[in-house]
This record gives C-alpha cells, sequence and structure tokens, in this order.
C-alpha cells in the first residue's frame, strides 16, 4: 500500500495532482490573508485587533503555519521537478515553440514567477514575522516598513508576480483534479482571474494606501 502510494505520488500525474492541491490550498489562505488585511482600512486599532485574535489561537495558529511551510516545500520542490523533466524532454526547440502557442504570459512564466514568489515570502517573513514585537504593534511595524519607497515599490512589482502565477494556477488546479468539463472550465478560468486580480489589487493597494495614509 505504502509503495504504491509512493509510486504514485512519484509519477508525473501524482507531481501534478501535488502541485494542483498545495496550489489550492495557498489561494484559500491569500484569501484569508487578504480579508485580514482589509482590517487595516479600519484603522491601527481594527488591525492590532484582527492581529491579536489571530495569535490568540496559540498552538493552532502554530500548527497552521508550519502546515504552510510544509505545503511550500512539497510545492516548490515538486514544481521544480516537473520543470526540469519538462525541459529534460524538449528534444528541439522547434518542439517548444510549437508547445507555446496557445500559451499565456501565466503560464509561460510560472516557474520564474514561483521562484520569485518564494524569495519575496521569505522577504516578507523576515520583514513583518521574524521582528521584535514586544515595544511596538503590528499596525506601526507595517505603517514605518512601507514610509520607505522602495519597500512600497517591492510589495507592488511582488503582488504584479503573485497576480500573474495565480491566473494560470489557478485553473490549472481543478483542470489537474478533473474539473475540466467543457461546460464549467470557462467559469473556472474567469473566476481565476478575477481572483487573481482581487490578490494582485487587493494586497499590492495597501502599501500605496500606507505610505500616503501614514
Amino acid at each position: 500500500m505504502m509503495n504504491w502510494m509512493i509510486q504514485t505520488l512519484w509519477s508525473s500525474v501524482g507531481k501534478k495532482l501535488l502541485m494542483a492541491l498545495t496550489g489550492l490550498s495557498f489561494c484559500v489562505f491569500l484569501a484569508g490573508h487578504l480579508a485580514g488585511n482589509l482590517t487595516i482600512y479600519g484603522g491601527k486599532n481594527a488591525f492590532n485587533s484582527y492581529a491579536e485574535h489571530l495569535h490568540a489561537l496559540g498552538p493552532l495558529l502554530t500548527l497552521a503555519e508550519w502546515g504552510l511551510v510544509f505545503f511550500a516545500a512539497v510545492h516548490v520542490c515538486t514544481g521544480l521537478i516537473l520543470f526540469y523533466q519538462n525541459f529534460a524532454a524538449r528534444t528541439s526547440r522547434y518542439a517548444v515553440n510549437k508547445k507555446a502557442g496557445g500559451r499565456t504570459i501565466g503560464s509561460a512564466t510560472m516557474p520564474y514567477t514561483g521562484i520569485l514568489l518564494l524569495v519575496f515570502i521569505i522577504f516578507h517573513l523576515i520583514n513583518f514575522h521574524f521582528v521584535d514585537k514586544s515595544s511596538t504593534s503590528i499596525y506601526q511595524i507595517v505603517a514605518q516598513t512601507f514610509e520607505n519607497p522602495l519597500y512600497v515599490v517591492i510589495y507592488i512589482l511582488a503582488m504584479i508576480v503573485a497576480a500573474l502565477h495565480v491566473s494560470h494556477g489557478l485553473w490549472s488546479a481543478f483542470q489537474t483534479i478533473g474539473l475540466n468539463h467543457e461546460k464549467y472550465m470557462p467559469f473556472i478560468m474567469a473566476l481565476s482571474i478575477a481572483f487573481s486580480l482581487a490578490v494582485g489589487f487587493g494586497f499590492g493597494i495597501i502599501p500605496i494606501y500606507l505610505s500616503f495614509a501614514g
């Protein structure tokens, strides 16, 4: 049973399924994270209250954080393996160009936007997660960070990259798990575009807002 599971997950289909499931979990996280971050428009007290309620979850929050770390490791490693295997399977430049005919910017840049997002996530955690919060509030940390125009630009560019990645990744994940019926795919593709725009605009506008409000 265990050998069968390992062989299945190590197959091309299995790795794509792992990518789909971990990717969908991150889309759920992004939706929840964005909803929480939007409390910043309610002011300092509203945002700090949201952060306090989140940290009050204690062990559950820690478990969720480590779960995301595990999913991220699986998603990145599996993505890199698939990228290498696909690259190695291309026998000629002609074959690459032939396959690329119907590709979108999102699909063509998936490996690169994925790597950029990994770098950004590490950068984001260093700035907001692994910082001393004993003498200041999370709102002050965020507001002070975005007083620097360079950070504003970095975050806006990162959200454009995230939107590109999600625009292809979300509908591709649904397709991988079997929801690729011609009746539903137009809706799923439209949903993916809408969600990617919500992610890009929703997160990207926050540093702009704070740079003026601060």
